[in-house]
């Protein structure tokens, strides 16, 4: 034994330690999740109507910034898609990454379990009205995204070492700090990080592992015996992309996200069209039951809110975390980048979780009575795997491979989140030690529950809103001096004379 390799030591020990400070984790932050959720979820309408604080918070941003910005997310979708395209690309770019890097390192932050399992949760409770406000919320929180992404490129920083540092933590404070109040600024900007390192350890690391790795042990019985093998596996694949920092991470997701988006969606349409004559009823139900819902608890309310809060907690818009991927693109204005950040929350929302919600829908297993357990105990990805199933046996096993590729590019994504705001905190010196405890956090995940931990973050997830959203608020003036700057050239034809274009 003494000649044992410390690997295997650490095989050995890690399962007992993590079992053991399984419970006394879940005691710590299960009294403190109470207090939180309390807060967050502070229901605005008393009664049937179940209206939490957070998703209220979100809303009615996302629709002042689309009424100030006179529908941008509607107007310049076209002109958005050539950007992504490369149709603007200058001399004069700066940044790490191109807008298409950037766009696909949010995208596969946003793009993951809850398009598979919260939109059937949504629609298990709302209806299938929840649909359409699904599709409502994701086009309003494209301007919130477009808010969001334009001010991390006005206010982003770059370090000594050449590397670019931008997000919610930069515009809050410098941008605060111009509407004479940095002190102010300076304390938002630090609970945000705060915020983003803690709910990066949970919501962005533990909680993709554990959901994976359970539709993962239903196809391959070996990891239920070794569950362990499961998080070294994805703790090694995350590892090699993350230590390498935000290009290799954006080349990564510039192969995955596509990738897994064509794969999920191509079996999506696969069981519409197999069931294209129920096409039309399914559409008659989302669009009748919007605003007539049948047996929603809080009527017409209670579908609003079921369909905004897939919206917001899908496709983060207003939390203010894709900020920092889009900080870091190389374009000459930052409304630029920020047209480039429409299209997240349509992809995520309004295509994505749209695709789910009609396979939910056209199969019926919202409603069925063999599915009401399932319902009962909330497993949404269970629930889409049986509406996959009624195509095919087969067919679940491309869910498993889809729910794996969503929670490998969240949680590559959300490590950068996480490391960012921690050299925010800490220096760049301390950057390597994050890495190391996230991924730690991939390992442990997959041995111990810790829900109670894994509930406490993404509490936190959802609190990086209260700052962001301040910031949004205070700052969208400047935002709109400079949109009605860049349209102003983009009308006179300046921006296709600077990008070549004839």
């Amino acid at each position: 034994m003494k000649n044992l390799n410390p690997a295997w030591w650490l095989l050995i020990l890690l399962p007992k330690q993590a079992f053991a400070a399984d419970a006394a984790i879940d005691a710590l932050f299960g009294s403190i999740n109470g207090f939180l959720a309390q807060i967050i979820f502070l229901d605005v309408f008393p009664g049937e109507r179940d209206m939490p604080f957070i998703v209220a918070w979100l809303i009615v941003a996302a629709v002042f910034l689309t009424l100030r910005f006179n529908f941008v997310n509607l107007r310049l979708m076209r002109h958005a898609f050539r950007i992504i395209r490369g149709k603007y690309r200058t001399a004069d770019d700066q940044g790490e990454v191109t807008s298409f890097q950037a766009l696909s390192t949010a995208l596969s932050a946003t793009v993951g379990l809850g398009n598979i399992a919260g939109v059937a949760i949504a629609i298990s409770i709302g209806g299938p009205g929840a649909t359409f406000w699904m599709i409502v919320a994701g086009f309003l929180g494209m301007t919130t995204k477009f808010t969001e992404a334009s001010l991390a490129q006005m206010y982003r920083e770059v370090r000594a070492d050449g590397r670019l540092m931008g997000g919610a933590m930069e515009y809050l404070s410098k941008g605060l700090a111009e509407k004479g109040a940095p002190r102010l600024g300076k304390i938002l900007a630090i609970m945000f990080a705060i915020f983003t390192i803690l709910g990066s350890f949970g919501a962005g690391s533990a909680f993709q592992v554990s959901q994976s790795m359970g539709a993962v042990q239903a196809q391959i019985p070996f990891f239920k015996e070794m569950p362990i093998a499961y998080g070294l596996l994805m703790a090694l694949a995350v590892g090699l992309v993350i230590i390498g920092g935000l290009r290799r991470i954006a080349h990564v997701a510039e192969a995955v996200v596509p990738t897994m988006v064509i794969i999920y969606v191509s079996a999506c349409l696969w069981i519409i069209g197999s069931n294209a004559t129920l096409v039309p009823e399914a559409f008659g139900k989302i669009f009748s039951e919007a605003f007539s819902p049948i047996a929603v608890t809080g009527g017409m309310i209670g579908v609003i809110v079921q369909g905004f809060k897939r919206a917001v907690f899908s496709s983060e818009a207003g939390l203010g975390s894709a900020a920092i991927a889009h900080s870091a693109a190389s374009v000459k204005y930052p409304v630029r980048q920020g047209l480039v950040a429409l299209y997240e929350p349509f992809i995520d929302t309004v295509v994505i979780c749209t695709m789910t919600a009609l396979v939910i829908v056209i199969t019926g297993v919202y409603s069925a009575p063999e599915y009401e357990a399932l319902r009962a105990s909330s497993q949404g990805a269970t629930l889409t795997s049986a509406a996959f199933a009624t195509i095919s046996d087969w067919f679940p096993m491309i869910l498993t491979l889809s729910v794996v590729l969503f929670a490998y590019s969240t949680a590559i994504s959300w490590s950068y989140y996480g490391e960012r705001c921690w050299v925010y905190v800490f220096g760049e010196s301390y950057s390597i030690l994050y890495k190391i405890i996230f991924i730690g956090f991939v390992i442990v995940a997959s041995i111990a529950s810790a829900s109670n931990l894994v509930d406490f973050t993404d509490l936190l997830v959802l609190a990086m809103a209260f700052p962001n959203l301040i910031g949004l608020y205070v700052l969208s003036g400047k935002v709109k001096i400079a949109l009605g700057e860049y349209m102003a050239k983009l009308a006179s034809g300046e921006l296709d004379r600077e990008a070549g274009i004839r």
